[in-house]
């Protein structure tokens, strides 16, 4: 197994970090991007950028983190208690988008690199992300382009890299106590570290590309949808599920938190407004019904022929 290039990956991730929050906040003439530099007491920081009260962002974060601790986390080691005990570090690019207009979908994407120093052992490092989308009035030219640009990032890696990372987002963004997806998938891969860390490295780096060119162009096309207080209301209720899987299931979040990360920064991706309802469902046939119904049922985007 190669060395990792940490440099060349701190590089990678300041300038995508860059290059997402110029496109986006391009977008957004009412608001722009603030940005909070911090540095953490166990070692570390980052800097997390911030979009609110924009006509068409109602609050985003695209957040860079690079930090190191003495020993790793359970919500790290559960799954490779071989490890249990290392130093670690770890560096990434965490982003929320959450529109104001419920026409335009909520977006999340993350790539990142993490490295474990086991005691007399050799290192071992992996990379890990993906990219998702939550609508709440679903389109399916919206959902064909978002997964046609998800298998382009993952081809040049081999024919079976899309389907494994499509079928392990679809299974990951799940809500367990809901029986329920959170979206409509996209891509999400850990621990990876296969052929060489140049080829993993590509991959990565393929994979955070691709989210502009996912994202955008939906974006695009429905920010003038116009709507009312049917369908914000019905925004904020299908949020409450956005906050559910973050607090209850999201490793990072876990991980962020059970290793003292900065808590304003880890919970940046949680929405500005929320609301539950006991007991509510939407009316069977509405737009909001198709939502579960049709638009978060298990479905080969690239190949349905539905419009």
């Amino acid at each position: 197994m190669s060395s990792p290039d940490s440099d060349a990956v701190y590089q990678y991730l300041t300038d995508l970090q860059d290059r997402i929050c110029n496109e986006l906040g391009a977008r957004d003439a009412s608001a722009d991007f603030h940005e909070d530099s911090w540095k953490r007491p166990a070692g570390g920081g980052g800097r997390s950028r911030v979009i609110a009260d924009g006509d068409l962002f109602e609050k985003g974060g695209v957040n860079f983190s690079h930090v190191m601790g003495d020993e790793l986390p359970p919500s790290a080691s559960a799954s490779r208690p071989e490890l249990a005990g290392a130093s670690w570090e770890a560096m990434g690019v965490s982003l929320v988008m959450h529109p104001r207009n419920p026409y335009v979908p909520t977006s999340h994407a993350n790539v990142r690199f993490f490295v474990a120093h086991p005691p007399e052992r050799e290192s071992v490092w992996w990379f890990g992300g993906g990219f998702d989308l939550t609508p709440y009035y679903g389109f399916v030219e919206d959902c064909r382009h978002w997964h046609r640009v998800a298998r382009d990032a993952c081809s040049p890696f081999g024919e079976e890299i899309h389907p494994r990372f499509s079928q392990w987002c679809d299974d990951y963004f799940y809500l367990r106590h809901r029986d329920e997806r959170r979206g409509i998938g996209g891509l999400f891969f850990d621990d990876f570290n296969e052929v060489s860390f140049d080829h993993s490295f590509a991959l990565m780096r393929s994979i955070g590309d691709s989210y502009l060119p996912a994202y955008t162009p939906i974006v695009d096309r429905r920010r003038d949808h116009e709507f009312g207080d049917r369908e914000r209301q019905f925004q904020l209720y299908r949020r409450g599920r956005y906050v559910e899987f973050n607090l209850v299931y999201d490793r990072g979040t876990l991980f962020g938190l059970q290793s003292g990360g900065r808590t304003e920064s880890i919970l940046m991706s949680l929405p500005p407004l929320v609301r539950w309802d006991y007991g509510w469902t939407p009316e069977p046939g509405s737009r909001e019904a198709e939502l579960t119904d049709y638009f978060l049922q298990p479905r080969n985007w690239l190949e349905t022929n539905d419009e």
